[in-house]
């Protein structure tokens, strides 16, 4: 059975699918839609603004008193100014105590690191100086039992003060 394929177009006529954009204009149908959405974004960017400067420890006054957009106007620019050098002041002062932080401790970290590497490169060469010691032999090629006795000896003491 022979299934049906579709003609193809001639090199030259292809057509463009054309692209659907899903913009909040082409989205809301209707001007109450428009107005919605525009509200909804002055809304939010109030709130934002509110929010900001109660954690700067200013309260705006509520929104039946003044103007959204004007209430820039309504703070006299020294005052902006002012709290924009302490805001900066702030900012550089918690920039120095987490840099001072942060500098802690990787002198830390650091003290730590080489405190392990002395520790390790005492621990290579006391087996460096046992190893030698086990290895040597006499003239004849016979192990020394000397040292070998003497290790025996020091694990038997550890062993028996634990």
């Amino acid at each position: 059975m022979r299934r049906y394929h579709r003609p193809r177009m001639p090199a030259g006529k292809a057509k463009a699918k054309p692209h659907r954009r899903s913009s909040p204009a082409v989205r809301c149908g209707s001007e109450e839609q428009k107005l919605f959405y525009r509200d909804a974004k002055y809304v939010s960017k109030y709130k934002k603004l509110r929010k900001q400067q109660n954690q700067e420890g200013d309260i705006l006054p509520t929104g039946s008193e003044h103007e959204v957009g004007n209430d820039k106007e309504n703070i006299p620019k020294p005052s902006r100014n002012k709290k924009k050098k302490n805001s900066l002041q702030s900012l550089r002062e918690e920039y120095e105590k987490k840099r001072a932080e942060d500098e802690k401790a990787r002198m830390e970290r650091e003290a730590i690191i080489q405190a392990k590497k002395e520790e390790r490169a005492k621990a290579e060469a006391r087996r460096k100086s046992l190893r030698e010691k086990m290895l040597k032999k006499t003239r004849s090629g016979q192990p020394v039992m000397k040292y070998r006795i003497e290790h025996l000896l020091e694990g038997l003491i550890e062993s028996s003060k634990k």
